[in-house]
């Protein structure tokens, strides 16, 4: 298995594990996510590919699309109560479902720990819906902590 930087060649094996996630959050809570569906055109997801502040790491096996990191870079300078640390979020990490449990997903985020400290951010965050409590166990056993809670009152 290799990690690197997602390439245009990796579109349709991304796309496929976008579907999984898709469907993991449709089925955690089908009132905010739709079955079905592209979250991106190819068009978007080539500019993304391409775009430096918004890098995407896969894991491959050959061609094979194993797994992938969505990340975005964050810092907000000159704010008036925030520092103006340099973050890397990931906005989404998948792997293959068939893979699971094979530690390409750890591997991809170390990938993503070491990338981050090269680039001189302070921190790696993300985001996990509470429906989804086995990425909550896969982040924890990661050593990610809570940063924040976002909390929801359906009317």
């Amino acid at each position: 298995m290799e990690i690197r930087r997602g390439e245009e060649r990796d579109l349709e094996g991304i796309h496929r594990l976008l579907r999984q996630v898709l469907m993991v959050h449709h089925c955690g809570r089908p009132d905010l996510f739709k079955s079905g569906g592209e979250k991106y055109t190819n068009q978007e997801l080539l500019a993304i590919l391409h775009d430096d502040a918004r890098p995407i790491f896969v894991a491959v096996d050959g061609d094979k699309v194993l797994g992938y990191a969505f990340c975005v870079f964050q810092q907000h300078l000159h704010d008036n109560i925030l520092t103006d640390i340099k973050t890397l979020y990931i906005d989404d990490l998948c792997v293959e479902e068939d893979c699971r449990g094979q530690h390409i997903g750890g591997s991809l985020y170390e990938y993503v720990l070491g990338f981050a400290r090269r680039e001189g951010c302070y921190n790696v965050t993300l985001n996990v819906w509470t429906c989804n409590e086995g990425a909550k166990e896969f982040y924890e056993k990661c050593g990610l902590t809570p940063q924040k809670i976002g909390m929801e009152k359906i009317l």
